[in-house]
């Protein structure tokens, strides 16, 4: 079917192009027959989540009996398990009560707790007055606003709830209300602009860390519980959890851990993750599980893990949140309720509005949790009276990790990261390189799959240049897509040898302005500029997603997180395509056969010489230095992201790999930082004498170069390497 839809593309561009007569300039978009190029990462992305959700489904259709389902029920569990990778032991809460405020027949409390030693957790705890007896109790969970549960949304939800009886536990997220991780210099306001960039920056951390910014938000969640546990008013058997958006997502994701609640309510959040894809995308990073589509879980399985206990899935219409995805999640757990034999504990309700609450979902949900919780009050949605969001503040500044010198979610999972970073250490005492299952573990981080080879290869036109040559080719990339690719062949002077050029930037920036590839070209060099998946016309797509960041969206990033298929794994695999073409098409081996690679793709590009020897020589220009440098560091460039491969950092990093690349000439221009700034003492850098160390162990010490384009031609750069 792949060929086939090719074959279909391609007869489309020559058809096209003889039709209307026209020249296609040679460096602009002259593949146009594939008017959605640009997209072509997100939808490969898109093809393997479909391909999983596809396998998840022919799974759930075989399960016909409660024995099914129960097995079904462990073997969720145990994955979700391993996906978190358990949660830590109980700390002491160490609970305060830093005030309280007296509404109309309820107080509500101040309360910070920490979730872990120095996690600081500000929240606020609503009583109704003249409690008789244990009370139902509600733990309520914000979506993404600055304002938290003080919000006039969400103050009106938690008080209905309250003076209907139900204790009511309002926390602030992470990255939300008191608990803001990147303060601005007056330590007041954020400097990012909505709380899903406070989410998902640090979120990145945590994946390339392995861990999950969704396990630290889930053990925030399980804390409140267990603090709900310690008051005396609270009733233990009559536990729920509701919100709405990112308070829907982690409703759903804290009760899927937490088996003590026994109800819960996600509003605008449940739908299904191929309508995810279809649609919005993958979400910001707390939204998302290291491998979840892999280990073939869908959002169903979150309510499904839980039965028989009662569940609502709350939606509207016209939300972001697709509602047919919702429908469909809705069929599957009531037909696996009533397998159960528990039909009654799992309802929906949906409503004609977009991504908010309304009356008619606020009514249904008090009474449902009236009827399984039992409270007293009526389920009407009542006009109540709220404080001034200054009312509710916690902590005296309003912001409790610089009041408190509090941990953060950088602090948390840099201090994993070290403890990784001392294993790494420890391996490479024992070796220098190429540690035992190196290239394995590769392999496992990026999802690399070596692809067959593929002869459907277009030659699509030839250009003459004073001086050289140019030659334009598609072919097969890993998705249902074409890489794009030109050859500068010198017409003169050839020394039969061949530079393959990788620049985020796409091939166009490469041919323009005080080319290097002109440069090479000169020098009697074949230059092959290719696209790949994600750079050039091959991207970024329209997909920027909730967490777009410095030209750079993380929800791409987050795709190949939830499929287990890294980006940087995907590139890998077109550039053994682009290395296998030139073999095949011109006879080129590894001994004449070179590469350079720009800023980010110096990542994707030393990945790929761990996993096949195609290149025999190696350059990099303005490459990061080492991802530990992206962990260490609070701050990093989100241009890095993109080219970050998830949990890497327990197994190897990039020196690791530019130290296996020994004996092999390699030459490194102007190293940067995580920030993106060019480290001025680079010989004196860590990262610089692990490599130097593998190179020097060897007598190889001539083949390693470290130089700077400041003040240095470009011949200068490269006459060395190039000889």
């Amino acid at each position: 079917m792949l060929k086939y839809t090719r074959t279909i593309g391609l007869l489309l561009l020559i058809s096209t192009n003889y039709l209307h007569g026209q020249e296609i300039e040679p460096l602009f978009e002259y593949w146009q027959y594939f008017s959605d190029h640009s997209n072509a990462l997100y939808k490969h992305l898109a093809g393997i989540a479909f391909q999983q959700l596809e396998k998840r489904k022919e799974t759930i259709g075989q399960l016909k009996t409660e024995a099914d389902w129960m097995s079904r029920q462990a073997e969720v569990r145990q994955k979700l398990d391993e996906i978190i990778g358990g949660f830590p032991e109980r700390s002491p809460l160490n609970p305060e009560i830093t005030g309280v405020i007296q509404g109309n027949g309820f107080r509500a409390e101040k309360v910070i707790y920490e979730s872990l030693p120095g996690f600081y957790v500000t929240a606020a705890l609503f009583i109704p007055d003249n409690l008789k007896g244990k009370a139902p109790a509600v733990l309520y969970c914000s979506g993404h606003t600055f304002e938290s549960f003080r919000s006039k949304v969400y103050q009106h939800m938690i008080i209905n709830l309250v003076k209907k009886g139900c204790i009511v536990l309002a926390f602030d997220p992470i990255g939300q209300g008191e608990r803001l991780q990147y303060l601005d210099d007056d330590g007041v306001i954020s400097i990012f602009r909505t709380p899903t960039h406070e989410h998902s920056y640090p979120g990145g951390q945590c994946f390339l860390t392995g861990n999950s910014l969704a396990g630290y938000m889930i053990w925030d969640g399980i804390r409140g519980i267990d603090y709900l546990l310690t008051r005396p008013e609270v009733d233990p058997e009559r536990l729920a959890i509701t919100g709405r958006s990112g308070g829907g997502t982690q409703s759903a994701y804290i009760a899927a851990f937490d088996p003590r609640i026994k109800v819960t309510a996600p509003e605008c959040y449940i739908t299904g993750f191929e309508y995810l894809f279809k649609s919005i995308g993958p979400q910001d990073a707390e939204q998302n599980f290291p491998g979840f589509l892999y280990k073939g879980l869908d959002l169903a399985d979150l309510l499904e893990v839980r039965m028989p206990k009662p569940a609502m899935i709350i939606s509207t219409t016209n939300d972001f949140f697709s509602i047919q995805g919702a429908r469909e999640t809705f069929l599957e757990v009531k037909s696996a309720y009533e397998t159960m034999g528990n039909p009654e504990h799992i309802i929906m309700s949906e409503d004609d509005a977009g991504h908010e609450t309304t009356r008619k979902n606020r009514e249904a949900l008090y009474a449902f949790l009236k009827k399984h919780l039992g409270f007293s009050g009526n389920t009407e949605d009542m006009e109540v009276s709220l404080f001034d969001p200054g009312d509710l503040q916690i902590s005296s500044t309003g912001q409790i990790i610089p009041e408190r010198d509090g941990e953060t979610i950088f602090t948390l999972n840099k201090k994993e990261v070290l403890r990784y970073l001392d294993n790494l250490t420890e391996r490479r005492q024992e070796q220098t390189v190429n540690f035992p299952g190196f290239r394995e573990d590769v392999i496992r981080y990026t999802g690399y799959v070596s692809p067959e080879e593929d002869l459907s290869v277009l030659f699509s036109g030839r250009i003459i240049k004073p001086g050289h040559v140019v030659e334009k080719y598609l072919i097969p990339g890993s998705g249902d897509y074409f890489l794009p690719l030109l050859i500068l062949k010198p017409i003169v002077k050839n020394t039969g040898k061949t530079i393959v050029v990788f620049n985020p930037e796409g091939k166009n920036a490469e041919i323009t302005g005080d080319s290097l590839c002109l440069f090479l070209v000169k020098k009697g060099f074949n230059v092959v500029i290719p696209d790949v998946a994600g750079f050039g016309e091959l991207g970024p797509g329209y997909l920027r997603g909730d967490a777009y960041m410095e030209h750079t969206s993380y929800n791409q990033w987050f795709g190949g997180i939830l499929t287990g298929k890294s980006l940087t794994g995907i590139r890998m695999e077109d550039m053994k395509r682009i290395t296998d073409f030139l073999k095949n098409e011109f006879g080129y081996t590894r001994e004449n056969l070179y590469a350079i690679a720009r800023e980010v793709m110096a990542s994707d590009l030393l990945h790929f010489t761990t996993v096949s020897d195609g290149f025999d020589r190696v350059a990099l220009i303005k490459p990061l230095v080492s991802f530990k440098e992206m962990l260490e560091n609070k701050t990093y460039h989100p241009k890095y992201i993109q080219s970050a491969v998830p949990g890497c950092i327990r197994r190897y990093d990039l020196p690791d790999l530019t130290a296996a690349l020994a004996p092999k000439k390699v030459l490194l221009i102007d190293v940067c930082d995580q920030k993106g700034d060019i480290i001025q003492d680079t010989f004196l850098n860590e990262d610089i004498r692990i490599i130097k160390k593998a190179f020097d162990k060897g007598n190889n010490n001539r083949n390693f170069q470290l130089k700077y384009s400041a003040n240095l031609s470009l011949e200068e750069l490269f006459d060395k390497w190039m000889e």
